[in-house]
């Protein structure tokens, strides 16, 4: 009866040393998944737009960043600051900056459409003339473009309308614009 009881004990005693060591063997063992999903910094795409326009006397300067996400192949959301320098020598002088929310679907991969709000701060100061005396002119300026535009890569060419264009307060001549995007 001994016997068998310490046959027992040590036949448990080795299961049980078996088990443990072949767990911690288990433990010990590194799984390597490969993780094929994008991150987030992946689906981001920055570009935007510079202008440059020197004349006699005339300065226009712009500075247009952007950032966009992709949240699939369709859909994009982003947003962009927008600076500019504008001067005409003994005219005016005028500074707009601000922001935007943008909004680009891609029905196919070469249409893209786009709508963007725009909320830029416009401060302008007119110099005195023989018919008007000099005073500035400070306002915000708000525009929702609806666009579309032909895509090819990070490029796309198209055009966009400001819907809330007014032209008696908009800081634009026109609520048309052509527009050349490029995004890396």
């Amino acid at each position: 009866m001994k016997k068998i009881h310490l046959s027992i004990v040590f036949k448990s005693f080795f299961v049980i040393l078996t088990l443990l060591l072949s767990s911690s063997s288990i433990a010990q063992q590194q799984n390597y998944t490969i993780d094929n999903t994008p991150g987030f910094w992946d689906k981001v795409q920055f570009g935007g737009g510079l202008g440059l326009g020197f004349g006699s006397g005339y300065t226009d300067i712009s500075v247009m960043p952007s950032a966009i996400y992709n949240v699939n192949e369709i859909v994009s959301v982003g947003v962009g600051l927008q600076f500019g320098y504008l001067s005409s020598k003994n005219q005016y002088e005028s500074f707009v900056y601000g922001g935007s929310l943008i909004g680009f679907v891609n029905p196919i991969p070469q249409v893209q459409l786009s709508a963007e709000l725009e909320q830029v701060r416009v401060n302008r100061d007119f110099d005195e003339t023989p018919l008007y005396p000099s005073y500035s002119d400070n306002f915000w300026n708000t525009a929702l473009y609806l666009g579309a535009g032909y895509r090819t890569g990070n490029v796309t060419i198209g055009a966009r309308y400001d819907v809330l264009f007014d032209e008696d307060k908009s800081l634009y001549g026109s609520g048309f614009m052509p527009f050349v995007r490029v995004y890396f």
